[in-house]
């Protein structure tokens, strides 16, 4: 009697061939360095977390160094209107609104109309743009055009004396609608 391969009896599964487990490693390891590669690139694009349990993003000064409540208190007074690097490092007014208090939102210095920095009027206690005369209250909301819309608002926090910046999603409270920014 004759002895039939293992291969031939009825019900097994062939082995895998040498050549397909050499396609297999290749494929695997090109694919690992591939995905090592990418890893930086996507990792690049994803905004860092900020510590803390509010999450937002740590407001930063002109020179990168996060803001603290007691620093910017003690340096600028009731009323004042200054930049730091906020969401997306885009430049934010911190409001001080009296001795011992940061305002509950920022505004977002980006002109609606052309993307110009809104410098802080205080003589006319307004928001006037250098690039086309936009002009916006103290709260942010246009009053004179040519900018279609309010600056953008993001909330402020303070947690362990860190101011902290996040996204501004409910209604404006300065004409009643959605944010356009959003």
């Amino acid at each position: 009697m004759t002895q039939m391969p293992a291969s031939a009896s009825s019900g097994d599964v062939p082995g895998m061939g040498r050549r397909q487990f050499m396609n297999l490693l290749t494929f695997g390891s090109v694919t690992g360095v591939a995905l090592g590669a990418l890893y930086p690139v996507v990792n690049y694009f994803i905004p860092p977390k900020a510590a803390g349990s509010g999450g937002g993003t740590a407001a930063k000064d002109e020179l990168g160094n996060p803001v603290t409540a007691n620093g910017w208190l003690g340096s600028h007074k009731e009323g004042d209107r200054s930049l730091v690097q906020g969401l997306k490092g885009d430049p934010t007014y911190l409001i001080v609104e009296g001795d011992d208090a940061i305002g509950s939102y920022g505004i977002n210095a980006i002109c609606t109309h052309l993307g110009c920095v809104v410098p802080w009027n205080s003589g006319q206690n307004k928001f006037i743009c250098p690039c086309h005369g936009s002009q916006y209250d103290a709260t942010g909301k246009v009053v004179r055009g040519p900018a279609p819309l309010s600056l953008a608002l993001a909330h402020v926090s303070v947690e362990n004396d860190n101011v902290f910046l996040s996204q501004w999603t409910e209604t404006d409270f300065r004409n009643g609608d959605k944010p356009w920014w959003v």
